[in-house]
């Protein structure tokens, strides 16, 4: 609920930026992405000619978590976009009860 209240008192410039922001995130991951398809499809070709070891494996696997760890941190993180928001609407509203 506050974060549509949130979202209802930004202005359009505010909200722009936040969804440059977000869609900058996005495309990060998606660049992200095909750079690791194109490089580990090119590396299993040059295995494959040079008579076919299993080593791109190695760099598979390793490159492959971090994508996945990548891709948890943009896509996880846009669904917690509000929860910071929400934090930050509590701790103002404790330190004004404070004063």
């Amino acid at each position: 609920m506050a974060n549509m209240t949130n979202m209802t008192n930004m202005t359009e410039d505010e909200l722009v930026q936040r969804a440059r922001k977000r869609v900058g995130m996005k495309m990060g991951f998606y660049i992200h992405l095909l750079v690791y398809v194109l490089v580990n499809t090119g590396l299993g070709v040059l295995s494959t000619l040079r008579g076919g070891e299993h080593w791109p494996l190695v760099p598979l696997l390793g490159w492959g978590l971090g994508l996945a760890i990548h891709g948890i941190v943009v896509f996880i993180g846009l669904r917690g976009d509000g929860l910071r928001d929400r934090m930050v609407a509590d701790e103002v509203k404790r330190l004004r009860e404070r004063q």
